[in-house]
């Protein structure tokens, strides 16, 4: 049954991947269902924030609005139209054994009027209400807590002249709301008011979309190798799943800022789980003994790549330059002592992050990472980390600045991990770095980031620049 999604108007590139993978927790048959249906509305551009989507069931479709991030509501869709007239020609005429059931004695209700692109004042809802009289409600209005929401959503005939995706004609929705987004979770998560923050600490909606692309459920395991101060493992612990991570600082797993500001208060802020454990370990020498696979159900996480946190591994400069030989720390100093670490590059980061996945995921987990790239380059999409264990499901881009974006790469694992695997990904590996962007095998992803933009420098100021910027900026206004 096609159902509307509205979804909130933010982050466009990742709001039908993060439907697509809730689908697969909540759908059955995932092989009938593998790749859902979308359709637009009349009239709208892709980016608007109304869709249409083939589901199933209404509890599937309910399910899914309810726990997803971007998503503001599910409705079923009594009519639509370019008019008030129009609407109500629609609405007649929907099939009376799906209207009924709604409109029965004893039950209440409530209609909200909404809108996108325009504000609409109180009065004017009240009498767009009033049009609907024509619908035989039998049931008795409660603002608070009915029984049945309906909703009367309006587009306007704004074409391109304020900065949203254009309409080329008026649009309207009547319909009941099946599902709707929990708008208390982001205020309640919100960085602000988090107990223990470093620099690098993931937003809370973005670390909750992570975690829906991983499909974080009860009972499932979530490594997070470099878990900083624990932003991503406390979105996936909300979702009930177990935890665990490890970071090359020890001073951030261990010490914190004290003993009720660290990682471990994080979590106790907001009444969740508990880590199963936080390790102090090098994503370029995991902890792991020979042989151990298949443990983790999903990896999460937002390698460091020179920006705001450059990428670090054991060993020191001299020591991995090899002109000083491996030590060992005495006895007495182990409680206090602060490994030597040197410069990780990001094209070696990815690469065992890779490995670490393909070794350690079960059959069929997901590993969800950030990755940056450059935007100046048209063919981005052929430098993005592959692996022969690995398919990419999802692909979801935000861009930061006019040079820079990150992209949110969801792969899922499909083959078995054997030494045949490990020296196929390496060769590919090889050929991932030789063909790469420079930035990308020096690790220097800053200076290129915060570099003056070549185009500029050439042509002199951008603010003595009299071309008009374009009505309708793109996905992110």
């Amino acid at each position: 049954m096609w159902y509307l999604c509205m979804f909130f108007h933010r982050l466009l590139d990742y709001r039908k991947a993060e439907v697509e993978s809730l689908a697969q927790l909540f759908l059955d048959d995932n092989d009938k269902w593998s790749s859902l249906e979308w359709r637009l509305p009349l009239h709208h551009h892709p980016d608007s924030p109304f869709h249409y989507v083939d589901l199933p069931s209404e509890d599937v479709a309910r399910n899914i609005a309810n726990r997803s991030i971007l998503v503001k509501g599910m409705y079923e869709i009594w009519g639509e139209g370019s008019s008030y007239e129009e609407l109500e020609e629609c609405i007649r005429s929907y099939p009376d054994e799906r209207k009924l059931p709604y409109l029965e004695p004893g039950t209440t209700f409530k209609i909200t009027v909404d809108s996108f692109g325009k504000v609409i004042s109180f009065q004017d809802q009240n009498d767009r209400i009033q049009r609907f009289t024509y619908i035989p409600f039998k049931g008795q209005v409660n603002l608070k807590n009915p029984d049945h929401k309906f909703w009367v959503m309006e587009t306007d005939d704004y074409g391109s002249s304020n900065g949203l995706p254009p309409v080329d004609g008026r649009r309207i929705f009547f319909g009941r709301e099946v599902g709707g987004a929990d708008r208390s979770l982001l205020p309640t998560y919100q960085l602000k008011s988090r107990n223990y923050l470093g620099p690098t600490a993931m937003d809370a909606e973005m670390a909750f979309l992570m975690a829906n692309q991983a499909l974080a459920t009860p009972g499932k395991l979530v490594y997070d190798p470099f878990v900083g101060t624990g932003s991503i493992l406390v979105a996936a612990a909300h979702f009930g799943a177990m935890t665990m991570g490890a970071d090359i600082d020890i001073r951030v797993v261990r010490d914190g800022r004290g003993p009720d500001c660290n990682v471990w208060s994080n979590f106790k802020q907001y009444g969740l789980p508990m880590p199963v454990g936080l390790l102090r370990a090098d994503n370029n020498l995991p902890p792991w003994r020979p042989g151990l696979k298949e443990i983790f159900d999903a990896i999460i996480c937002d390698p460091p790549y020179g920006v705001r946190a450059g990428g670090r591994k054991s060993g020191g400069r001299k020591l991995l330059k090899g002109t000083v030989d491996p030590y060992t720390v005495p006895d007495d100093k182990r409680t206090d002592h602060i490994p030597s670490t040197g410069a990780y590059s990001l094209v070696e980061c990815v690469h065992d992050l890779l490995d670490l996945a393909a070794r350690m995921l079960i059959m069929g987990g997901r590993l969800v990472f950030f990755y940056p790239v450059l935007r100046e380059d048209d063919h981005v999409e052929n430098h993005f980390p592959e692996h022969p264990c690995f398919k990419r499901i999802a692909t979801s881009e935000q861009i930061l600045s006019s040079r820079y974006s990150r992209v949110l790469l969801t792969m899922v694992k499909i083959s078995p991990y054997t030494l045949e695997i490990a020296e196929a990904a390496r060769i590919k590996h090889i050929d991932f770095r030789e063909n790469h962007l420079k930035w990308l095998e020096d690790g220097n992803l800053h200076s290129a980031v915060f570099s003056p933009d070549p185009q500029l420098t050439a042509t002199g100021d951008s603010k003595l620049s009299k071309e008009p910027k374009p009505k309708y900026r793109g996905k992110y206004v």
